[in-house]
C-alpha cells in the first residue's frame, strides 16, 4: 500500500517509488507537512517540530506561546489567523469577511485515481494508483475543503488537487484556489523556470532563492509562452546527473501561478495553481469547485531523473489520445511554402514532390475556408474557399491519399474575424466587454467559450469541416491572448469566472471532439508554443513547439523544453534557408538533425528545392524511419547545455536498449578550436555497442565515460549524428 496511516500518532505516510511525503494532524486539527524526499522505508517522527517562542508570532492557542501558525509548516495554508506568508487559498463571504480557518475532519484512502469533472488529469488503475483525500473544513462559515492526493507508487510521482464545498447558507466567492502548497523547513535551494515569449519559448532560468518570492504567472487566458506552467526546487549545485529535485507541472492550459517564498526563518513555500488575479469563483449553497491537478515529482539523481520521470509518466498516465502508443507520421506543412496563396494544382504538385520523397502526412494549413486571402478575415467561417479549391476538401483529400499519404488539416477554431459572416450574424459570440473598444490581435478577435451555445456553435463546426472528407491530423491552433476578458451571460459577482470557464468551454469541446474521432492526431499549436502544456497534452498528444524553426533557436527551446515533456510531444520541421523568423543560412542536414530529435517533418517549397537537396531530403526521410521508433518511444539524455556552451548534445536510447541515437551540434565555428569530447549517458556499461557508420566497436563504459572524440567543423551551425546497435 503507498498509503499508509498511523492512527496513533495521526501520521500520513505516501510512499511513491523513490520517495516519501509525510503529513500530520496536530492538535487533532492542524494538518502539517513533516517530509517531502527521498524514499523512507518508514517514519518514526525523526523530522519533528520543535516549538520555541518567537516574538511577534500570534498564537491561536492561547496557553501556548510557542505554538503558532506563522512558523507551521502547512498542507494548505489560510489567511486571518496568524500566517502571514502566501496563502494557498481565500475565501469572502456575504458581509464581505475574508478570515477562514480549516480543521482536520477526517480522511479516506482509497484504490484507483478519481477523474476531475471537466478537467484533463492524470489516470491509472486499482493497481497503479492510492488515493487519499483529507477531509479540512471551516465550520463557521460552512466550507468543507477536500485535499486530494494520488500516488503513483510506481513512477515517483503525486497528483495533488482540491475540491472545494459550499455546506452553509450562503453564498461563498473563492478568491484564490491554489492546487498545490508545500511547506519545506531548509533553503539550500536554486530555482528553475522555462520563460519566453513567440519565436523563443522555454529558456532555461535558474536562480538562487534567497528571502522573499519568486513568482511566475500567466494572465493572457494561455498558460502562455512567456511562463511555462513548470517550477523545480533543486538543491545547490545540483544538475543533470546528481542531487535532489522537487518538481511540480499543472495540468491546464489557462492562467497560472507558481510561486516559492522564503520566509523570515529560511523554509520556503513552494505552491501552484490558478492565477488568483481575476480568478474568483462564486460558490453558492450546495455548490463545488474542483481545482485543476498538480503533478509533484521528487528526483534523487538530477534533472535526468526528473524528465525520465515526468517523460515515462505522461506516456502512461496523461496523454490519453491512442497515438501515444502509435507510430508518428512525417508530415509536409504548406504553410511556408504557400502562405494564404495556392491553388489545388499548386498543392498536388508540392504533394507529388512530398510523397516521392517518402513523406507520410501532407497538411494544409491556413487560407483554406472562406475568403481566407490574409489574416483579416474569414475565421469562424469554416467552408470551404471553392476558389482555391473548387472540389472541396474531398476531392483534394482524395488525390493526397491516393499518392499514398494521408491528409492533415490546419484550423483555428476559437477565434473569429470581424469581416466573417459568423461576427455579422452573431456579433454577441465575441469575448468582449460591454461599453468598451475591442482589443485586436491579428486584427482577429475571441470567441465567448464561456457560453454554452458558442462552444456547441464550434462543436458542429469542426463536424462538418470533419465530415466533408477523410482527415487524419488536426493542427489546432490558437493566435492570440484573450483581452475584454467579461461575459454578459454571466452575474456580476461572477465576472471572475469568465477565464476558467472559457478554458472548461475550450476542454469540453475538445473532449467532445477527440472522443468522436479517435481516429485523428490532433496537435495543439497557439502562435507555436504559447500553450505548451500538460493540460492540453491529456487530449492532443503533440504540440507545435514553436514557429521559430530556425535550429539554432531550436536546439535551446528543444532542449529546455525536455526538461518536462518527451521529445515526441514537440513538433519539430525542417524549414527554408535563409530562416524566415531569423533570416540566417544553416546547413539542410543540420535542419534536418534538429528536426529528427523530435517528431519529425518538413515546412518548405519542395518544388523549389534543387535535385540535390531533394536527393538529400529523401536520404534524411529514410534515415529517420529507420531511428524513428528509438526517437519517438525511447529515453532521453541530455549531454551538452547550450546555455551554457557552444554547442549542445543529446542521445536516445530505444525502449530494448539495442539502438543509440546521438546528435552533437555546434553554434559558431571557432578559431583553433578545442577537440570536444561526447560523453552519451544512460548505456550498459558492461556491454559493446557497434557505431554503424564506421564499424567500430566500443564498450558502453567507454562510451560514457571515455567518450567519442570529436573535430569541429570548419563551418557555424554543424551537426553530426552518431548510431550504434548493441552487440
Amino acid at each position: 500500500m503507498s498509503i499508509q496511516y498511523d492512527g496513533q500518532r495521526q501520521i500520513f505516510h505516501l510512499k511513491a517509488k523513490t520517495s516519501s511525503y509525510v503529513m500530520q494532524i496536530l492538535k487533532g486539527k492542524y494538518l502539517a507537512h513533516l517530509y517531502w524526499g527521498r524514499g523512507l522505508e518508514s517514519y518514526h517522527g525523526s523530522r519533528a517540530l520543535i516549538w520555541k517562542e518567537r516574538s511577534l508570532e500570534t498564537n491561536p492557542e492561547p496557553k501556548e506561546r510557542t505554538f503558532s501558525l506563522g512558523v507551521l509548516p502547512q498542507e494548505y495554508p489560510q489567511y486571518g489567523n496568524g500566517d502571514f506568508r502566501s496563502c494557498a487559498y481565500g475565501i469572502r463571504n456575504e458581509r464581505g469577511s475574508r478570515i477562514s480557518s480549516l480543521s482536520y475532519a477526517g480522511h479516506e484512502i482509497t484504490k484507483g485515481k478519481p477523474t476531475l469533472p471537466g478537467l484533463p488529469s492524470s489516470f491509472g488503475d486499482e493497481t497503479a494508483v492510492d488515493t487519499l483525500t483529507i477531509h479540512m473544513q471551516d465550520e463557521i462559515v460552512g466550507l468543507d475543503v477536500f485535499l486530494i492526493y494520488s500516488v503513483f507508487e510506481e513512477k515517483s510521482v503525486i497528483a495533488r488537487s482540491v475540491r472545494f464545498e459550499n455546506h452553509s447558507t450562503q453564498n461563498l466567492t473563492l478568491t484564490k484556489m491554489l492546487s498545490m502548497s508545500v511547506d519545506l523547513r531548509e533553503d539550500d535551494f536554486d530555482v528553475l523556470t522555462l520563460y519566453g515569449g513567440h519565436n523563443n519559448e522555454r529558456n532555461m532560468d535558474r536562480r538562487p532563492l534567497t528571502s522573499g518570492t519568486v513568482q511566475i504567472e500567466s494572465l493572457r487566458g494561455t498558460s502562455s509562452p512567456q511562463q511555462s506552467p513548470f517550477m523545480a526546487l533543486m538543491r545547490r549545485g545540483a544538475d543533470e546527473e546528481q542531487g535532489e529535485i522537487f518538481a511540480a507541472s499543472f495540468v491546464y492550459s489557462g492562467n497560472f501561478m507558481a510561486t516559492a517564498q522564503v520566509d523570515s526563518f529560511r523554509n520556503i513555500r513552494f505552491q501552484m495553481g490558478m492565477n488568483p488575479w481575476n480568478g474568483e469563483w462564486l460558490l453558492k449553497p450546495g455548490e463545488s469547485f474542483q481545482t485543476p491537478e498538480v503533478l509533484m515529482v521528487y528526483s534523487a539523481h538530477g534533472l535526468n531523473e526528473m524528465s525520465h520521470t515526468f517523460h515515462c509518466f505522461f506516456r502512461e498516465h496523461l496523454v490519453r489520445s491512442p497515438f501515444v502508443r502509435k507510430e508518428r507520421p512525417i508530415l509536409l506543412n504548406s504553410w511556408e511554402a504557400a502562405y494564404f496563396d495556392f491553388t489545388e494544382e499548386k498543392l498536388l504538385e508540392l504533394a507529388k514532390k512530398a510523397a516521392q520523397a517518402g513523406i507520410e502526412l501532407f497538411v494544409l494549413d491556413d487560407g483554406w475556408f472562406g475568403k481566407r486571402d490574409d489574416d483579416t478575415s474569414s475565421l469562424g467561417d469554416w467552408q470551404v474557399d471553392t476558389k482555391k479549391l473548387p472540389g472541396g476538401l474531398a476531392h483534394l483529400e482524395q488525390k493526397i491519399h491516393k499518392l499514398g499519404m494521408q491528409f492533415g488539416l490546419w484550423v483555428e477554431p476559437e477565434m473569429i474575424s470581424q469581416n466573417s459572416d459568423l461576427y455579422r450574424q452573431h456579433p454577441d459570440y465575441v469575448l468582449h466587454a460591454e461599453d468598451r473598444p475591442y482589443t485586436y490581435g491579428r486584427e482577429q478577435l475571441v470567441l465567448d467559450l464561456s457560453r454554452h451555445e458558442v462552444c456547441a456553435y464550434v462543436v458542429d463546426a469542426m463536424e462538418k469541416v470533419l465530415s466533408q472528407a477523410r482527415i487524419d491530423y488536426i493542427k489546432w491552433d490558437m493566435n492570440r491572448q484573450l483581452t475584454e476578458v467579461e461575459s454578459s451571460f454571466l452575474e456580476a459577482g461572477q465576472q471572475g469566472e469568465v477565464f476558467h470557464r472559457y478554458v472548461l468551454g475550450l476542454y469540453g469541446i475538445i473532449e467532445k471532439l477527440t472522443a468522436r474521432h479517435p481516429e485523428i492526431l490532433f496537435e495543439s499549436c497557439a502562435s507555436g508554443g504559447g500553450r505548451f502544456d500538460a493540460g492540453m497534452l491529456y487530449y492532443m498528444p503533440q504540440t507545435w513547439c514553436s514557429d521559430n524553426t530556425d535550429p539554432v533557436c531550436r536546439m535551446k527551446i528543444q532542449y529546455a523544453t525536455s526538461f518536462v515533456f518527451p521529445p515526441v510531444t514537440m513538433g519539430a520541421h525542417v524549414s527554408v534557408a535563409p530562416n524566415h523568423q531569423t533570416g540566417r543560412n544553416t546547413p539542410l542536414s543540420t535542419r534536418a538533425a534538429m528536426a529528427m530529435s523530435a517528431n519529425f517533418g518538413y515546412e518548405l517549397d519542395l518544388t523549389k528545392c534543387s535535385e540535390e537537396e531533394m536527393r538529400e531530403i529523401t536520404e534524411q526521410i529514410s534515415f529517420y524511419k529507420t531511428i524513428r521508433d528509438t526517437i519517438q518511444r525511447g529515453r532521453f539524455y541530455r549531454v551538452k547545455n547550450p546555455f551554457l556552451e557552444n554547442h549542445g548534445a543529446w542521445n536516445f536510447i530505444s525502449q530494448d536498449g539495442r539502438e543509440v541515437v546521438a546528435f552533437y551540434f555546434e553554434v559558431l565555428c571557432e578559431p583553433a578550436p578545442a577537440i570536444q569530447i561526447l560523453k552519451l549517458k544512460g548505456l550498459d556499461e558492461k556491454a559493446y555497442y557497434q557505431e554503424l557508420d564506421t564499424g567500430e566497436v566500443y564498450g558502453g563504459d567507454e562510451l560514457m565515460y571515455s567518450g567519442i572524440s570529436i573535430l569541429p567543423e570548419k563551418q557555424d551551425f554543424g551537426s553530426k549524428c552518431f548510431r550504434f546497435q548493441r552487440i
